[in-house]
């Protein structure tokens, strides 16, 4: 139930213009199918506004309780799995990898290998040993040299992309794809560039090995069902189909065609790999309740999952001496946000520099979003929390509309607390 914003510091009349304004830039003009957005401060639900469909061939009308696909927002969800384990004393950050995975005890770093290689069972690679070993906390912040196949950069890319890595599909699941990765350089030596990849895959794998359940499992039982995401997981069952949207790409003429039918979906059934990377399918409300148990500081209605002093580590920025992620990126990178003024904390990016981002926005605040253009950060000194859900992958306007959100949540603050 949302409440009076005035109370949380908001003008209820410039709330209401964040959905006029994105509304008519990005619904109006079928950039996007629907939005929904949700506000959170100080304790309340100031703002839920939506607008659109969620499903265009069957002009279904966005809904608030609309399942969608959150693709890299799994990201941070994997990280707090895998921090609670930290928290246990069944791993550390400065771990190295090896030691939970012994068979990456000798990753060598890509130096060159002949592209027809990859058609063999085991292509043979010329490597170079790394400046140091991986450890957890190169998974965290994607430094570990790892990659993603859609990168299309480098000879390791066009390996991942022969043998599927992460794919959901994989035959055997994370424990197939931590063998793939066995027999496959690094890109680069760890902790010397920042680089997005399946690294948080692999996190997802930890969970799983020292947990001793399986990833889906773990989230489920000790993450989902505790805060009541009820409608989060890494697949849509048959009852709930009804409420999945449907998910767009950009087609001609400035049109939204289909890229996944909601209702012929491949979500419609559990997939091989679990995958903590962007594999996961929610509502707003349940990752709205995700983001309220970490504005709260680790806890959620008498639920502790994490404790403040872990929840204040994704805060902070723990890139190599402090780096902003232009410092360390590659040329034609992808990513899920800007660089200047950005760090990188626990599987999200942090604000560590808000002139530079030229955005208003706070220090410490952590964000990220997903291909299908989802987004949401947490501002825990204005104790904030936004979330916005929709559903067009592969659109340029993805960076924009989280431009213009941010710039307009905060432009309907009254006060401020940091």
């Amino acid at each position: 139930m949302t409440s009076k914003p005035e109370h949380a510091g908001f003008s209820a009349e410039r709330l209401a213009k964040i959905d006029a304004v994105m509304t008519r830039r990005y619904v109006d003009t079928g950039k996007l199918p629907g939005i929904l957005t949700m506000i959170y401060r100080r304790g309340t639900l100031v703002h839920t506004g939506l607008s659109g469909h969620m499903d265009l061939e069957r002009r279904k009308p966005m809904r608030e309780d609309a399942i969608v696909r959150i693709y890299s927002m799994s990201k941070p969800i994997t990280a707090v799995a895998l921090m609670m384990l930290v928290e246990e004393g069944a791993l550390g950050l400065d771990d190295e990898v090896a030691t939970h995975i012994p068979s990456w005890k000798n990753l060598g770093v890509y130096a060159t290998g002949v592209p027809s290689l990859l058609t063999s069972a085991s292509p043979q690679f010329i490597t170079t040993p790394p400046l140091r070993p991986m450890k957890v906390v190169d998974l965290v912040t994607h430094t570990s040299g790892l990659t993603y196949g859609f990168m299309n950069r480098t000879s390791v890319d066009r390996a991942y992309r022969h043998y599927k890595v992460a794919d959901f599909t994989t035959e055997g699941g994370l424990e197939a794809m931590i063998e793939q990765l066995s027999k496959l350089p690094l890109d680069f030596s760890p902790g010397t560039a920042w680089n997005y990849s399946v690294s948080i895959d692999v996190m997802g794998y930890l969970v799983q090995k020292l947990s001793g359940m399986k990833f889906g499992e773990f989230l489920r039982t000790r993450l989902f069902e505790p805060l009541g995401m009820k409608d989060t997981a890494f697949w849509c069952p048959p009852e709930k189909i009804g409420r999945f949207a449907s998910c767009y790409m950009p087609g001609e003429n400035g049109r939204l065609k289909l890229q996944d039918d909601a209702e012929r979906s491949t979500y419609a059934a559990p997939p091989n790999l679990e995958s903590g990377g962007g594999g996961l399918v929610s509502t707003a409300h349940d990752y709205m309740r995700f983001c309220r148990m970490m504005v709260a500081g680790g806890t959620l209605d008498g639920v502790q999952i994490l404790s403040p002093k872990t929840v204040a580590l994704f805060s902070l920025n723990h890139l190599p001496g402090n780096k902003e992620l232009a410092e360390l990126t590659t040329p034609g990178l992808f990513s899920e946000g800007g660089y200047n003024g950005i760090g990188f904390s626990i599987g999200c990016g942090v604000n560590i520099d808000v002139a530079k981002t030229r955005l208003p926005g706070t220090l410490g605040e952590y964000f990220w979003g997903g291909a299908a253009a989802t987004a949401f950060w947490i501002d825990p000194r204005e104790e904030l929390a936004v979330v916005f859900m929709t559903q067009v992958i592969g659109s340029d306007a993805r960076l924009t509309l989280r431009r213009d959100l941010r710039t307009l949540v905060y432009s309907a603050m009254t006060e401020s607390f940091a």
